[in-house]
């Protein structure tokens, strides 16, 4: 394909002709988009599906690796062309540049080093890594092999890793030694260590050393990355054919937060999830050769793996890694990349947006930014001020804003304007991408047609990188996408379409929140909250919080607070913190004798949620309640 991208859309009016061929003729959409990526065999038949079980599969009978697809297929035109270019965390340390040689002999080395000590096609491995090329490397490394990778963010504990090895029966790791993380270093091995206690089935740790921090390091078990890497050079760096899989094998695990206390695995295979993310990453972003691509995600989240790795890696784009925090060392750290760079396309979160509005626009001074062509929102809905502050600050208001809705299930961006092709309206992720079929839903399942219309977010057809499944459970992915509503996917999101037919995401109707983009189960953190030992019982919802867009806010039943409300407060947020991460903290906690439950004993967090949100006046009728003066009480102490 070298860097011609015959899907590439380029006026508006070649997206409603391409959206209507995908509704009217999916399977000859599909074969014509995939027919420019390298297939070791064609499809024997492009798309066969249902929502029932639900059972989907595209491009059936297919044969490739999605690594030549990413490196091998480009060594020929772009050999030398940056792959990825990788910003450390301290600006004062080197940043480096890895070429597509370079980043495809990097990955047959440890490719060769995962064979070497026992990894095979089909096996699971657990990747736990700072925000480091060495990430990159391994995740790719997996992918050639055959092996399925499950990346783990830094920030989980010992705890949720554990639940995650176990559930993956992964019995390999590739860890660091630690992370660094703005003025902080994150002890990722020792993490690992107290992880496996409660997972002796691990055979094999491979460790990178990336802080120089004092570890263990058992003999047998645990290995280091760079001794490893010597091993295969003193064989003369030998070659690693890449393992021939089929378009419907696993080729990743991705472990998100549902609305019960345990994570599930999400399943993408290789196939459909390479062809979507390279169609939507060239489409949405309108990527051109020769473009910086920044996202500043973690790729231990969705949007690293489909938007810092494989999409871009798919079109042979340039795709800039970062280590940092974009408040360290100071808040103009976002701008000292975007120009020490010249970066054309920056992908970041609402959260960061609006932790750097709160810095004013003195961190902007004497940046130039005039390199950036197309900025991009991703993890939750943006708001109006934030949208306008990112347009008209860092984009000099030339520059499209695409708003970009997708999920981890989803694979790639599903609804999103396309930068300067189709238009844009802030706080709307706008029109579906080709091959996307959005429906709104009441609760009871019917269709509601037209616009200017509120419901609930189904959609009634696949597209090539849905889910497949739930790790393990094949039942519980029906349960949770396709059982709500027959015959649809349901997103779990509310949503409003406009008169012109734009749609606007509204916010979960399920029991998930979405904290600083990252979706996070109200029954895992008050499963969490709960094994404190002075917590009787617990309720979890979210509310409006000004930098993280939704914070979690804790109702909790506690037996004895010993006359220290805030000690407590801070036992019990350790505790989460040490069962799940920071990341699932809950940023209130109020103390209350009971909560308000039915007469059947559920309880009613719709009425929590309305005291959370400050909204008072709408708490509809108690009286049916076990205890309706519960709420009174709970009203009156709220914090």
């Amino acid at each position: 394909m070298g860097l011609s991208y015959p899907y590439q859309i380029g006026t508006t009016e070649e997206y409603h002709a391409a959206w209507k061929k995908s509704v009217d003729d999916p399977e000859g959409f599909w074969a014509k988009v995939a027919s420019s990526f390298l297939w070791r065999k064609r499809w024997d038949s492009v798309l066969e599906w249902n929502f029932k079980d639900p059972d989907i599969k595209w491009f059936k009978g297919a044969k490739l690796n999605i690594t030549e697809n990413c490196l091998d297929r480009h060594l020929g035109t772009l050999g030398n062309r940056p792959a990825i270019i990788w910003e450390p965390n301290d600006p004062e340390e080197h940043h480096r540049i890895i070429t597509y040689r370079d980043l495809h002999h990097k990955v047959v080395q440890f490719a060769n080093v995962l064979k070497n000590n026992g990894v095979k096609k089909g096996d699971c491995v657990c990747i736990y890594m700072g925000m480091v090329p060495e990430l990159a490397v391994a995740v790719l490394a997996c992918a050639r092999l055959g092996a399925i990778h499950s990346v783990v963010f830094g920030g989980f504990s010992a705890q949720s890793i554990a639940d995650r090895l176990q559930d993956a029966m992964a019995n390999y790791i590739i860890t660091c030694d630690g992370a660094f993380r703005g003025n902080k270093v994150i002890p990722l091995k020792s993490v690992i260590d107290d992880a496996l206690v409660q997972c002796r089935f691990v055979k094999k740790v491979i460790v990178l050393t990336r802080t120089h921090t004092p570890i263990s390091m058992i003999k047998g078990r645990d290995v280091w990355w760079d001794d490893e890497i010597n091993k295969v050079e003193t064989m003369g760096n030998p070659d690693f054919p890449a393992v021939e899989m089929d378009a419907e094998d696993p080729l990743f695990i991705l472990y998100t937060s549902g609305s019960t206390g345990k994570p599930k695995g999400v399943v993408h295979t290789c196939g459909g999830y390479m062809v979507y993310t390279t169609y939507s990453f060239v489409n949405v972003f309108q990527y051109k050769p020769g473009d910086i691509h920044f996202c500043t995600a973690d790729i231990g989240w969705i949007t690293g793996h489909s938007y810092i790795l494989y999409g871009p890696l798919g079109a042979g784009a340039t795709s800039l890694m970062f280590e940092g925090v974009p408040t360290w060392p100071n808040a103009s750290r976002f701008w000292d990349i975007v120009d020490k760079f010249r970066v054309n396309i920056l992908y970041t979160a609402p959260t960061a947006i609006r932790s750097l509005m709160g810095y004013g626009l003195g961190p902007l001074q004497n940046h130039d930014l005039s390199s950036l062509k197309v900025l991009g929102s991703v993890g939750e809905p943006i708001n109006e001020e934030a949208w306008h502050w990112f347009s008209e600050n860092i984009g000099k208001g030339k520059c499209p804003v695409v708003d970009t809705w997708w999920q981890t299930e989803t694979g790639g961006i599903l609804i999103s304007n396309m930068a300067g092709v189709t238009p844009s309206k802030p706080s709307y992720a706008t029109l579906p991408l080709p091959g996307v079929q959005p429906m709104l839903v009441d609760e009871s399942g019917n269709e509601i047609p037209g616009n200017d219309v509120s419901g609930n977010l189904c959609i009634k057809f696949p597209w090539p990188s849905i889910i497949r499944t739930t790790y393990g459970d094949h039942e519980r992915c029906r349960n949770t996408y396709f059982a709500t509503y027959p015959e649809l996917y349901f997103t779990g999101d509310g949503c409003y379409r406009d008169e012109q037919g734009n749609y606007r995401i509204t916010g979960r109707v399920d029991d998930v929140l979405n904290v600083s983009g990252h979706r996070i189960g109200t029954a895992e953190v008050e499963n969490a909250i709960n094994m404190h030992a002075g917590v009787v019982e617990s309720a979890v919802v979210g509310y409006p919080h000004d930098i993280k867009g939704q914070g979690i806010y804790a109702y909790v039943v506690y037996s004895n607070t010993h006359g220290d409300e805030e000690l407590s407060r801070q036992d019990i947020m350790q505790t989460v913190t040490r069962i799940i991460g920071p990341i699932a903290r809950p940023d209130k906690i109020q103390f209350v004798t009971g909560l308000p439950k039915t007469r059947s004993g559920k309880i009613m967090r719709r009425i929590l949620r309305k005291i959370a949100e400050l909204d008072l006046d709408n708490l509809g009728d108690t009286s049916t309640l076990l205890d309706p003066a519960v709420v009174d009480e709970i009203k009156n102490g709220r914090i």
